[in-house]
């Protein structure tokens, strides 16, 4: 190959990764580490990044895992860059999550769209507007998760909602009782000077206003609607609980949030009522049927008025990627 071709293709995959980066992350501790080939670029969980007294079956790092390989896919098509994508590709190595094989040529599939929504995404804590959102946006979202093969439920009715609502409480109070929950939630939030972790300006100011919410620290996001939260609730689920399903509903997690920015939707994913074995099972049996395993809960809706908030703080590039080893 023609080294000048080289360099320039090698400099588009790390750009490409580099957008990837800004997906979504449990407390935006951006999990993942990169090697990359001449023709290949290969996913590894960074298992230092671990929150084990949040994440204590590490679903969450897999879910970061999953929806930064998604961003990767629609930022390489983007560029023009072919990719095979296999999933959990040595069972030798349970922390190699994807090895991306390289093409030239045309992308198919490229979106232009998801690929703009990157940048734009945000993690909108605050209170949503009380307009209704369209159901013919909700059926692309469910769309766009099932292209990624997992399934979005939207909770329709008051009964669900409450159910929702009620494992979400339970989760918290069971998390305020776990050893070091309180420490790791304190240490990835406030992290003004950092470039992980939830900086002051990503939070409410005032941390009950939204009831489904994580109880974070106060921050400085205003939210005038506080108390007033009409965001709907989605529950995205698999047909197991490997960590194989895990990564693919973390893929179908980007693909559900990029589809809402692109139509002008605000959103937040709500992993804490997942990171509990007792509320899991319940979502799983009461809201779900038993017919799913619950991976995660999605609010979307209107953003309030007012400047929405500002993007999160990204690890530098030399920090998260390297050359594979000849």
């Amino acid at each position: 190959m023609n080294i000048a071709r080289l360099d320039h293709s090698q400099i588009t995959v790390r750009r490409a990764i580099e957008l990837a980066s800004r997906a979504p992350s449990v407390h935006n501790s951006q999990p993942w580490r990169w090697y990359l080939g001449e023709r290949s670029v290969h996913l590894y969980a960074d298992l230092r990044r671990w929150l084990p007294a949040t994440d204590h079956d590490g679903r969450d790092l897999m879910l970061s895992c999953g929806a930064v390989l998604h961003h990767l896919r629609i930022a390489l098509a983007a560029s023009g860059v072919g990719a095979t994508v296999r999933r959990m590709p040595n069972p030798d190595e349970p922390d190699h999550l994807a090895a991306v094989e390289l093409r030239s040529g045309r992308a198919p599939g490229a979106d232009l769209g998801l690929a703009s929504a990157i940048s734009t995404r945000r993690t909108d804590r605050r209170s949503y507007h009380d307009w209704p959102v369209p159901e013919a946006f909700l059926a692309e979202l469910t769309s766009a998760a099932a292209a990624q093969g997992a399934t979005l439920r939207v909770i329709g009715d008051t009964r669900a909602h409450n159910q929702v609502m009620h494992a979400i409480r339970e989760a918290a109070k069971a998390q305020s009782e776990i050893s070091g929950y309180d420490t790791e939630l304190a240490l990835w939030t406030g992290r003004d000077a950092s470039p992980d972790g939830i900086p002051t300006a990503n939070l409410p100011a005032n941390p009950g206003g939204v009831a489904a919410g994580r109880r974070f620290r106060p921050g400085e996001l205003a939210d005038h609607s506080a108390g007033t939260d009409r965001a709907r609730l989605l529950v995205l689920g698999a047909t197991s609980d490997d960590p194989l399903s895990q990564l693919r509903a973390g893929e179908a997690l980007s693909a559900v949030l990029l589809s809402a920015t692109e139509s002008g939707l605000a959103t937040c994913p709500l992993s804490q009522p997942l990171e509990i074995g007792t509320t899991r099972r319940y979502l799983r049996d009461a809201v779900l049927g038993g017919t799913l395993s619950p991976q995660l809960i999605i609010r979307v809706g209107w953003a309030p008025s007012g400047p929405p908030p500002p993007a999160t703080p990204r690890r530098a590039p030399a920090d998260t990627i390297e050359d594979l080893p000849r």
